[in-house]
């Protein structure tokens, strides 16, 4: 089992210190969340710092609020951060349920499903070198990872599995497994489902990511860390991380070969 750590987001100077330390002991993913009308660092940018700091560890959005931005201008963001840190990126995708990002976003929640399926047709294209259209060429670079960086959607409707079947690497639950075990029901119960989730491209193993509780400023190791136990990390103390706030869910990564695995 690969174990991910979700970095803190109440002072950002801190994240390197954060990064370096987990990427010298047995954490395999680094991930960071997203929201727009709230105080967190942008996802992408920080993970770009982030990468330059490590040498292994990956680095997760977990997960970006895709409709929230320009499909074209995404696809170069993730191609590049894929690129400089030679294929570490996981690309966490998700639509945003609350509706304060989308309404100073200027994008409408109604719709926030259905654009974000267009997206990935998009950047799934610009990935693959094809030009854009319309008389526009090509947009580079080509990220690391041929066809595009790994891509998990995260969500808690059943169109989430869908988007894994038809775009994705594998399905990201950014909640605790009585939120999201219905959705791994669903998989289990239904033979169809679970072919198409497990037959979505490219699909990997499995993997915890533990977020320390929001505004814990400490690295790995200190207070403020989920209780865990695994075959890499060994046992770890402190109180359970608080769910609900943005920063404060422990998430469970199930990619396609793993799906229904809780």
């Amino acid at each position: 089992m690969n174990v991910g750590l979700g970095l803190p987001i109440s002072d950002p100077a801190a994240l390197l210190d954060w990064a370096r330390r987990a990427d010298a002991g047995p954490f395999t993913t680094l991930g960071l969340l997203d929201r727009l009308v709230y105080d967190n660092p942008e996802p992408l940018i920080a993970l770009a710092l982030v990468a330059g700091a490590t040498t292994r560890v990956r680095v997760q959005t977990e997960v970006l609020l895709a409709p929230l931005r320009e499909p074209a201008l995404l696809a170069k963001q993730a191609a590049t951060l894929d690129r400089i840190s030679g294929g570490r990126l996981v690309l966490g995708l998700g639509v945003g349920g609350r509706e304060d990002d989308h309404l100073v976003a200027g994008t409408d929640i109604r719709t926030r499903g259905r654009r974000l399926d267009e997206q990935m047709a998009v950047m799934r294209r610009l990935w693959s070198g094809e030009p854009y259209g319309d008389g526009a060429g090509m947009i580079g670079p080509l990220p690391a990872r041929q066809g595009g960086p790994e891509v998990l959607f995260g969500g808690f409707q059943p169109a989430a599995l869908a988007r894994v079947a038809r775009w994705g690497d594998g399905f990201l639950a950014a909640a605790a497994p009585s939120w999201a075990g219905g959705l791994i029901d669903t998989v289990r119960a239904d033979p169809r489902v679970r072919r198409a989730v497990c037959g979505a491209r490219r699909g990997r193993g499995h993997a915890v990511l533990l977020r320390p509780r929001s505004g814990s400023g400490r690295p790995a190791g200190g207070r403020g860390q989920r209780p865990l136990r695994s075959p890499t990390a060994g046992p770890a103390s402190g109180p359970p991380a608080r769910a609900g706030s943005p920063g404060g869910s422990a998430a469970a990564r199930t990619a396609p070969s793993a799906a229904g695995t809780p």
